[in-house]
């Protein structure tokens, strides 16, 4: 179990700019005995807990099993000998882990756990949309409901979206939820001379819309040499902008192997907070803007979700909808292994 000095070691450099994501040596003690309970209650009951790069820093680097981003998440969930999955990220995450352990005991701790992507469709559009679209292969980003994947052919994720939809043999492709990775897709085919027939849904995460290519401007301006790393759920225009595209384990890694020293993220500031944790001779500028979805994961929950879950904490599936899903989200792992 981590002690409180080692906690405080990988939170005392961590400054994002919200109060949420700032520590004491004091916090750090105070987190301990929590900590301990899920330990302790973890090795009773066989369980893991997978944390996403975006959840609250405190979860991160004290009772996570593994860390990552959904891609990375989803191959530790399928992986997994444990026999009950706490997954600490939002719903739909742990519903892609029940659908990919229909055996195992999956818990969602997080009272909040909704996503404006995944909120933003549901199965019954998707049935129209295949009326509507006959010849088009549908594509869902991870960031759905088990049973809008149900509907689809394959799942993909912000690290393979690109590879997947390029390697799909039909060049009718229809894509949901997201309207603004869907264009990035679309732009990054198209210059390297991939011409599909690319329809897409008018979602958008609420996070990355409202970023502008005029704060990089900004930036650049105050900041000499910095390398400017963007999710490709960012509109194109910012995307356009960006020296790095890419989910947050693949930023966490070009920061990791960039020769750079200063560096600004377009990004849910959880993950700003990780590299300030790790790479503390590093600079990383820019505020705070966090996902309250994620945001709403805590220890206590954390705790009390292995203690005594309710029914709303444990993830069911109607078996037709988990078998349908599942040969959507395993079509993602025969594209990319």
């Amino acid at each position: 179990m981590v002690s409180a000095e080692q906690l405080y070691e990988k939170l005392k450099n961590i400054q994002v700019g919200n109060p949420i994501c700032q520590f004491t040596r004091e916090h750090c003690d105070l987190l301990l005995p929590t900590i301990k309970k899920i330990e302790d209650l973890k090795r009773e009951k066989n369980a893991i807990i997978l944390v996403h790069n975006y959840v609250a820093p405190q979860i991160y680097y004290s009772v996570a099993d593994f860390t990552g981003d959904s891609y990375g998440l989803s191959k530790k969930a399928k992986e997994s000998d444990a026999d009950v999955i706490v997954f600490s990220a939002v719903r739909f995450m742990a519903e892609t882990a029940k659908i990919l352990n229909p055996g195992k005991t999956v818990l969602d701790p997080n009272p909040n756990g909704g996503c404006s992507l995944a909120d933003g469709i549901t199965a019954a559009d998707v049935v129209r949309l295949r009326k509507e679209f006959p010849d088009h292969t549908f594509v869902c980003y991870i960031n759905t409901t088990a049973e809008v994947k149900a509907q689809c052919d394959v799942c993909v994720t912000s690290s393979n979206v690109n590879t997947i939809i390029e390697k799909i043999p039909n060049n009718k492709i229809y894509f949901l939820p997201d309207r603004l990775m869907g264009e990035n897709v679309i732009a990054d085919l198209k210059s390297r001379g991939i011409n599909k027939d690319i329809q897409l849904w008018d979602g958008t995460c609420y996070v990355h819309e409202e970023y502008q290519p005029e704060s990089i401007d900004q930036v650049r301006r105050n900041f000499a040499g910095v390398e400017v790393l963007v999710h490709p759920e960012c509109n194109s225009s910012v995307v356009g902008k960006a020296d790095f595209v890419g989910s947050t384990s693949q930023m966490l890694n070009h920061v990791r192997e960039s020769e750079r020293d200063t560096f600004f993220l377009l990004t849910e500031c959880g993950l700003t907070g990780i590299l300030q944790s790790e790479f503390p001779e590093k600079v990383f500028s820019g505020g705070c803007t966090f996902c309250k979805y994620m945001k709403s994961n805590s220890l206590e929950d954390i705790l009390k979700v292995l203690r005594d879950p309710s029914p709303q904490n444990i993830i069911t599936l109607d078996p037709d909808i988990q078998q349908r899903a599942l040969q959507c989200v395993n079509r993602m792992f025969d594209y990319v292994g």
